[in-house]
């Protein structure tokens, strides 16, 4: 296709998740007549999956839209389909969809194609996001009615993102002390030194408080192993005794076929998100080599590609490179905490107050803007609100009250 005698660049994004969705929006805003972008993702539906931890306190509703129109509105196409091989060498992809096997080229691709869960605690409840949601809230159930007294939030080797299991412990000591059920024991296990360490010591301190004031135990320099017969065996020895274990899954590269990758599966990339060796071709999100698999930090990656690309194209711009900041908004029962740091510099933060505008989950500068427009939510300026986060579940104000600002 051509705009003003100009041929456009043709972009697949493959994914459709938080980075695919970033990388649309934003190359529609930097390369406007410059490209032409096709998003193939398997999916109907985009999930805002960071609330899904509320939901089985009957705190929230988890929001979901439908991909095609975002996609659209992003000013992309959405082909169905799941992306089986890349040929670098041809610069063509191959896809799987509900009408058969095609090959499609590209001039530039972003592969954003998430991570794979895996059980890492044999016989825990592996806590993976909407998928687990009713598993969870059996195991509520259960304490509020007294068949388990004895519950342990495990954090495995491996995970570089722990938040939704603590914000699970502090919801879950919150929910019984609100149905009024006593004696209930609760802990976190975890390898960490220091609770929420990723953060810096002003968020440990205060993630520790909160955990000693709802009476949740915990044990660091922990490593959960298995759990079975009323144990959790941890190490470096010993074990924990818990009637039910909670842990986080481990994670998973989508390995895919004619992409270099390390042996769990992920991708190496350069500070533009490029990944080695292969030209043109991009990733972004979860499937990178980036230990701290997060949705903000997944569209930060993604803006250093769609920057990159739109310069390759002829736009004006001098593209940044990835300079990760971590944002994380700790759902608590009570009030939640900012917490936030830049990743390898120390600097850190965390407060009662919002540390961004509006304070929400994930924080992309073009994604969380945009996901309130189709809500038609509108926010005055805030302190930081060129930062974009959004609350995309549901009004903000009854959102802080109803699901983080209860007393």
């Amino acid at each position: 296709m051509e705009s003003n005698g100009q041929k456009r660049a043709r972009v697949l994004v493959a994914g459709g998740g938080v980075a695919s969705l970033e990388a649309s929006l934003a190359l529609q805003e930097l390369a406007t007549g410059l490209v032409d972008v096709e998003v193939i993702a398997p999916d109907s539906e985009f999930t805002y999956r960071p609330l899904a931890v509320a939901e089985p306190f009957r705190a929230a509703d988890l929001k979901r839209f439908p991909l095609r129109t975002l996609v659209e509105r992003a000013g992309a196409k959405l082909r169905a389909g799941t992306v089986a091989e890349l040929d670098a060498t041809r610069s063509r992809i191959r896809i799987t969809a509900p009408d058969g096997d095609t090959e499609i080229p590209y001039e530039f691709l972003l592969l954003a194609l998430g991570a794979q869960a895996e059980e890492a605690v044999p016989n825990a409840l592996t806590f993976r996001g909407p998928q687990d949601i009713d598993s969870f809230q059996m195991l509520l159930d259960e304490m509020l009615t007294g068949e388990i007294r004895r519950i342990a939030f495990a954090v495995p080797a491996g995970v570089a993102w722990p938040l939704p299991l603590y914000e699970l412990a502090l919801l879950t000591a919150n929910y019984a002390a609100e149905g009024g059920t006593r004696d209930v024991e609760i802990s976190v296990v975890t390898p960490e030194q220091d609770p929420l360490g990723i953060f810096g010591s002003q968020a440990s301190e205060a993630v520790r408080e909160l955990l000693e004031i709802r009476g949740v135990h915990l044990h660091t320099h922990t490593t959960p192993v298995a759990f079975a017969a009323g144990k959790l065996d941890v190490a470096p020895q010993g074990t924990v005794e818990a009637d039910r274990v909670v842990a986080l899954p481990r994670l998973r590269g989508p390995a895919l076929p004619g992409v270099p990758h390390d042996q769990a599966g992920f991708v190496s990339v350069d500070r533009h998100a490029r990944v080695h060796g292969l030209g043109a071709v991009y990733a972004a999100g979860d499937m990178t080599q980036f230990p701290i698999k997060q949705g903000g930090i997944a569209a930060q990656q993604a803006d250093a590609a769609a920057e990159s690309i739109a310069a390759a194209v002829g736009a004006e711009i001098e593209p940044a490179p990835f300079r990760p900041v971590l944002r994380g908004l700790l759902l608590t029962g009570m009030y939640p905490r900012y917490l936030r740091a830049e990743v390898g510099k120390g600097a850190s933060a965390a407060d009662v107050a919002p540390l961004w505008w509006p304070p929400a989950k994930i924080v992309g500068k073009h994604l969380a803007p945009f996901l309130g427009e189709q809500l038609g939510i509108a926010y005055g300026p805030g302190p930081a609100a060129h930062e974009g986060a959004i609350a995309v579940n549901v009004d903000l104000d009854a959102a802080l009250s109803s699901v983080v600002a209860r007393r």
